[in-house]
């Protein structure tokens, strides 16, 4: 170590010489540390790039054969690649052939070097093998050139070459790989990835600290290393049970049935590309079967959730598959489902069993290769005329044995599915017959011209326990469960009480006044963009591009006002307000600003200093002014420091649980007009509240869009309103398509709110109204002050009731011409005292 022969240290390191050995010098204890007294800078070098390597060498009292040390091959490979400047984050937009410039590049001794020509002896940069984090190869002509990679390194910058011969390029990504992926994982190397690196990793067995696996992505398959595992593992992703990504602490989630995966991000850089590709190859990716999602069982999650809820809410629906359904909403639920199936949750109230079936239906309509493959289609559309049952039996199953994976599984539950509904056709009049005439066509895609589809259906049917050989004590049993589930049902429905219908409010429209009341039934499910779209369709308002018409919550006694989220449901927040607020409808001019700040941050996160005031009327003590407080807002928390020095907090509050109103109430004397108020309600329904002041009109708008965005996930405000109108509950055709009003006061008030509402029921005010159409009743019942009227009509009679606190009154009047014309129905208000 104290001279520079490093040929004779050479030889003793492969001799067997420990590296790493005590050198029985207190002040130099290792042997780099007496090379580097020594200033033996080659020495030095040498001596750590070998201290971690291991000898073979043989055991005391063992005879072993001599063994050597060998080292591992060096890779070496050159040529011409284009490469762009490296950047910093990630690369989403095309790069064209003229942002490229050509650079002579080699690969030798673990180091990638690129020159400006083969001539050129001072490369113009490097990289280490042993600092690249990630290898991804792009989709061809996703740039200029046809063929691209990229290089993700430690120190979080991005590399992009590119080529437009794919072997050379294929040549470069196998030895890139190979000289950074260790010998412990090089099984990936033989399979065709688009990404390959290493993540660190917890999983169910070690939640404490993270791990290292190198992955490898091909296709909708995540191939793994493991840190403790000797043999490479298999994910299926579109086999997940869920995929979701904690933003908080940068953890991508995947749940197997026996298994949860987390992937941590080391470096943010190569993490949101591997978040972003897992993503896309977890998602449906045609429209074959087995470009589905998947269960367990390989059947698409379309299929196996339609079917689940069919099973459980629709077996008893009279004329199941073939009654149609509301078309707007098959086609956004089928979507929905394409889109990302695995977070589609069907619900029973939100939606109908005949926009499931459908959807169904059109899934099987829409396959590609069809669910019997365009192969095979002829050899079961020809089975039929086999005119002996059992060799028809064994030429089904001889069929079936030669279908995809997927499409086997797919057809055997369909056809388990179709045997339970024919089992109850007594209920939903879809005997064995019926069911073949709907499903034939839709599997054979033949759109009714060929009659051997649906005998093919029927025969699948009649014979599932012999062409699938299926356990009929199974099957008895799972009969056995939808019948005790049938019979649950009807039990829960003859129990419940009638429903007493929609809850009518009053809405206005841009200002509070009477010429914009608007009444409006408001069922449990509708959203407030729902509620705005229909305020806008009765008034015939035309919503052009850029307007963002919003539905409000306006408290007169506190002076402020909150836009509801579009997804949020109405109904709770009415039977919340008070006596001094109310709902309108209006355009939101903040919005457009606010989704140009948003697109353009980061991350979902704000600070700076804010005017604050505590409010002394709701918790008894508290500042009398407004004082500047330093304000941390992420995507959990909202904290309040002292000042910015402070590093404990004094306040903290879950976002999720705060709700942010625009406006200060005038009385408490704000310092600026651009201030909002924020209400805190905790698990005793105890509300607090502050009051927050902003110095600018900006600064007040990116606090509340960074609210918002926090609140809702980044969802601030849908990416197409048009599907979102479409979707819209249409009104039940029995319940007419005009609102009941609620009808008070005197005689005379009653009989002029419904003439009102005859001649204008978009501009009607139930009671201060002067026009008086007494004619137009038959039969007025006597009025009692203090009771509360309401009344239905249809063709045959008109009901009125009157509501009191200890007895209800019906009258039932004969029909007149006038409601007759206006084909009126009404819902009713429930009330506590009205039991049927």
């Amino acid at each position: 170590m104290q001279s520079s022969d490093v040929g004779e240290t050479l030889s003793l390191v492969f001799c067997g010489a420990n590296v790493n050995c005590d050198t029985g010098d207190p002040d130099c204890p290792s042997p780099v540390s007496l090379a580097k007294s020594f200033e033996q800078k080659l020495q030095m070098e040498f001596l750590a790039q070998n201290k971690n390597t291991e000898i073979p060498r043989s055991e005391v009292g063992c005879h072993l054969d001599r063994q050597y040390y060998v080292a591992p091959p060096s890779i070496t490979h050159n040529g011409f690649l284009f490469k762009t400047g490296s950047v910093g984050k990630p690369i989403t937009e095309r790069k064209a052939k003229e942002e490229f410039s050509q650079r002579w590049c080699t690969l030798n001794d673990g180091v990638f070097s690129y020159f400006e020509s083969p001539r050129n002896s001072t490369p113009n940069g490097d990289l280490r093998m042993k600092e690249i984090a990630c290898l991804a190869v792009s989709v061809p002509e996703t740039h200029g050139y046809d063929h691209t990679f990229e290089i993700y390194t430690d120190s979080e910058r991005l590399y992009l070459f590119g080529t437009d011969n794919s072997d050379a390029m294929r040549e470069w990504v196998k030895s890139i790989a190979k000289s950074f992926i260790p010998s412990s994982a090089e099984d990936l190397l033989n399979r065709d990835f688009e990404r390959i690196g290493r993540l660190q990793y917890k999983d169910g067995l070690n939640l404490q600290s993270p791990r290292v696996g190198w992955f490898a992505l091909v296709g909708s398959t995540l191939h793994v290393c493991f840190e403790d595992s000797e043999e490479e593992e298999a994910i299926h992703l579109k086999k997940l049970q869920e995929l979701s990504i904690q933003q908080e602490n940068e953890v991508l989630v995947l749940v197997e049935r026996r298994r949860t995966l987390y992937i941590q991000g080391e470096r943010k850089l190569d993490f949101q590309g591997w978040c972003s590709s897992i993503q896309r190859a977890a998602r449906s990716s045609g429209h074959t079967l087995c470009e589905q999602q998947l269960t367990e069982g390989d059947i698409p999650v379309i299929v196996d959730r339609s079917i689940d809820y069919i099973t459980q809410c629709g077996l008893t629906s009279e004329g199941i598959y073939r009654k149609s359904g509301v078309n707007s909403k098959i086609a956004a639920l089928l979507e929905s489902f394409r889109q990302d199936a695995r977070n589609v949750r069907l619900k029973e109230g939100e939606h109908q069993v005949d926009d499931v079936s459908n959807v169904l239906k059109r899934f099987f309509r829409d396959t590609e290769e069809g669910m019997f493959t365009s192969e095979a289609a002829n050899d079961w559309l020809s089975t039929p005329a086999v005119a002996d049952d059992c060799q028809r039996v064994l030429r089904y199953q001889t069929l079936l044995s030669n279908l995809p994976r997927v499409n086997k599984a797919t057809l055997r539950a369909l056809v388990n599915h179709l045997y339970c509904v024919q089992c109850f056709s007594d209920i939903n009049q879809m005997n064995l017959h019926n069911l073949a005439i709907v499903f034939g066509p839709t599997l054979f895609q033949t759109d009714g011209k060929d009659y051997n589809a649906g005998r093919v259906v029927e025969d699948l049917i009649s014979h599932y326990v012999a062409i699938f050989n299926v356990n009929e004590q199974q099957l008895q049993k799972q009969l056995d469960e939808i019948s005790a589930i049938i019979k649950l049902r009807d039990i829960n429905s003859s129990s419940k009480v009638p429903p007493a219908g929609d809850f009518i409010c009053t809405v206005y429209l841009e200002e509070k006044k009477e010429t914009a009341e608007q009444h409006i039934k408001i069922p449990a499910t509708m959203t407030a963009a729902e509620l705005a779209f229909e305020i806008l369709d009765r008034r015939k308002i035309t919503v052009r591009e850029k307007d963002y018409w919003c539905c409000f919550e306006v408290n007169e006694k506190e002076e402020t006002e909150r836009s509801l989220h579009y997804q949020e449901k109405v109904l709770p927040i009415l039977h919340s307000l008070g006596t001094e607020s109310y709902l309108v409808v209006k355009k939101h001019f903040s919005m457009e600003a606010m989704l140009i700040y948003l697109a353009s941050k980061v991350d979902d996160s704000k600070h700076g200093m804010i005017k604050f005031r505590e409010d002394r009327h709701l918790l008894g003590l508290g500042l009398s002014a407004f004082h500047d407080r330093y304000f941390i807002l992420n995507r959990t928390s909202l904290r309040l420091f002292k000042e910015v020095r402070s590093h404990r907090p004094e306040k903290e509050w879950t976002v999720k649980s705060l709700k942010i109103y625009q406006g200060i109430k005038k009385k408490l004397r704000p310092p600026t007009c651009w201030g909002f108020t924020v209400v805190y309600a905790n698990e005793k329904h105890e509300k607090q509240q502050w009051y927050l002041c902003c110095d600018t009109q900006t600064e007040m708008r990116e606090w509340l869009s960074t609210f918002l965005s926090i609140q809702h996930d980044g969802n601030v405000w849908p990416s197409d309103s048009m599907k979102v109108r479409a979707s819209r509950v249409p009104l039940d055709a029995r319940l007419g398509n005009i609102s009941l009003i609620p009808l008070r006061g005197s005689e005379n008030e009653m009989r002029n709110s419904v003439a009102a509402f005859a001649a204008d029921p978009l501009a009607v005010s139930p009671i201060n109204q002067s026009i008086n159409q007494s004619s137009q009743l038959n039969y007025t019942p006597p009025i009692i002050p203090g009771r509360d009227w309401c009344f239905a009509c249809s063709g045959i009679s008109i009901m009125v009731f009157l509501f009191h606190y200890d007895k209800s009154s019906v009258f039932t009047l004969a029909p007149s011409s006038f409601f007759k014309a206006l084909g009126l129905v009404g819902l009713l208000y429930s009330h506590p005292n009205l039991n049927s």
